[in-house]
């Protein structure tokens, strides 16, 4: 039975082991995937040059491709260097054949020129490229000079990195990001653009003083590639490709080779928040792709909103009435959420009255989407989806004390809620639920205990689908906290199953 995903890179080979296929299996086994090669070209090179490039013969490429096909399916495939015309078109038309089987995603990362100033590809061949591997590519991911070079256009300006990235999309590939590793935005940062044809996103990173700097593009293309077959969506595979590189660039320096620049560290999974991408905020989208800035160079965003009066929120139950409410209170549970989906003709009055219990009991009451009447009625606080974050005004919910839940499914969302630094953030769907169709965003105990090593000065509650029986592994994960729904009102004895909860839970 096959437990680790299976990922190809279609790449060169770097005779000095820091780019290339060296590189891509490197970071496939660091992220837990078996990496599996078909070699375009062998470069003889090493840090401080290109001293050649052999093309492979097409049927060479090929054999490798169809031997590969026949026993190691990919769950995901990485491209890399393709060295001439005639593997664009071998290539492009293998994948034709290879997706009728099965939608496999594939990453390309537009291996041209090293950085060396050497050129790696044949001349010429940017059109073709354009033509026939960008419609069977899931994702772009050139460089600066990469992007300039399919593009034709400069690449000098913020704007011109979007107009030139908008122009590879048009190319038909479903999303391009573009490193800037070669640019600053902001002095000490570096901004790279993920744009899919509906939105852009810019993540940010602290520039690294690193010497060992050769295969960043390789390692992270793979890594995101490596994402992708684990199970990632597009964003949050991107993410912590991002983060997965920069900690290869914080801690890889201890071993140099070669008198030019070394690889890349490989160095297991990125756990520490420091390496993750800063997702601008819609505010600071708005003010222009700096942000805004206050007199010390910090990005200004809403943030700061009040804590929560204990740092695990315990049992979580999220009920859709005021009766179900008290009832919960009467057991002794102190952390609640009022979700009102139908409000009727007398929303104000539920809102009161769960307010008017919250204080009685000296609940954790939360209101779930209705952040003006919460406001009104002095709720303890307010939770509020990705959707409803949008709309609602921050500011004035800070300002009235409130504290903030948001709910995240996932890396990137986590990421941008983070940025918000609010009371408390919510992470599903942890398994399917009857609530709602989450089917695409189902994150799993193993992504779930990432996500709570991840962040650690903020409350982090997990929701969706959990009951008693997977309750204990959920909590194992150090979440701190569990929301819950169907396994309190359809419990044959709710009284039973919120002692049975609390135990497991702590609180």
């Amino acid at each position: 039975m096959q437990t680790k995903p299976i990922v190809w890179t279609i790449a060169g080979s770097d005779s000095g082991g820091g780019a290339g296929i060296q590189a891509d299996l490197l970071t496939f086994a660091d992220l837990g995937c078996h990496g599996c090669t078909a070699i375009t070209a062998n470069t003889a090179q090493n840090t401080v040059e290109v001293a050649a490039v052999n093309a492979v013969p097409l049927d060479v490429l090929s054999g490798q491709l169809e031997a590969l096909q026949r026993d190691l399916f990919p769950d995901a495939i990485k491209i890399g260097l393709v060295a001439n015309a005639g593997q664009v078109l071998a290539l492009a038309e293998f994948l034709h054949r290879l997706k009728a089987v099965t939608p496999v995603p594939v990453i390309y990362d537009p291996v041209a020129v090293a950085t060396s100033g050497d050129n790696l590809a044949e001349e010429g061949i940017g059109e073709l490229v354009m033509r026939e591997l960008f419609p069977l590519c899931d994702l772009v991911t050139p460089n600066l000079h990469e992007l300039e070079w399919l593009a034709r256009a400069p690449v000098g300006s913020a704007e011109q990195i979007q107009h030139a990235a908008r122009l590879l999309h048009a190319g038909g590939c479903r999303a391009v990001l573009v490193t800037g590793g070669h640019a600053e935005i902001q002095p000490g940062e570096v901004a790279d653009l993920l744009w899919d044809g509906a939105r852009s996103d810019w993540l940010i990173g602290d520039k690294q003083p690193s010497v060992n700097t050769h295969g960043t593009g390789c390692t992270l293309s793979s890594a995101i590639a490596a994402c992708t077959a684990l199970g990632y969506p597009l964003r949050d595979a991107c993410v912590v490709a991002k983060a997965y590189v920069q900690r290869g660039l914080r801690l890889g320096d201890g071993d140099t080779v070669g008198s030019g620049p070394g690889p890349v560290g490989h160095c297991g999974w990125p756990v520490e928040m420091v390496d993750f991408p800063r997702v601008l905020l819609p505010q600071e989208e708005s003010a222009s792709l700096y942000g805004t800035f206050d007199a010390s160079g910090s990005r200004l965003f809403t943030s700061d909103f009040a804590a929560t009066d204990s740092g695990t929120l315990g049992l979580y139950p999220v009920v859709d009435s005021v009766e179900w409410l008290e009832k919960l209170a009467a057991e002794g549970v102190k952390t609640l959420q009022l979700r009102i989906k139908e409000a009727g003709t007398n929303l104000r009055g539920q809102v009161e009255r769960a307010v008017a219990i919250g204080r009685q009991y000296r609940l954790r009451l939360f209101i779930n989407d209705h952040w003006q009447l919460a406001i009104e009625c002095g709720a303890y606080g307010v939770h509020l989806g990705q959707e409803d974050l949008q709309a609602a005004d921050l500011k004035a919910i800070r300002a009235a004390g409130l504290k903030l839940g948001i709910s995240t499914h996932g890396f990137y969302e986590l990421l941008r809620a983070y940025r918000y630094r609010p009371s408390y953030l919510a992470i599903g769907a942890i398994f399917a639920t009857d609530t709602k169709d989450m089917s695409d965003q189902l994150q799993g105990v193993a992504k779930l205990a990432r996500m709570a090593a991840l962040v650690t000065d903020i409350p982090l509650v997990a929701i969706g689908g959990i009951n008693i029986e997977r309750a204990p592994a959920v909590a194992a994960t150090g979440v701190g906290s569990i929301a819950v729904v169907s396994a309190i009102t359809r419990a044959a004895d709710y009284r039973q199953a919120v002692r049975e909860l609390r135990a497991i839970c702590g609180n």
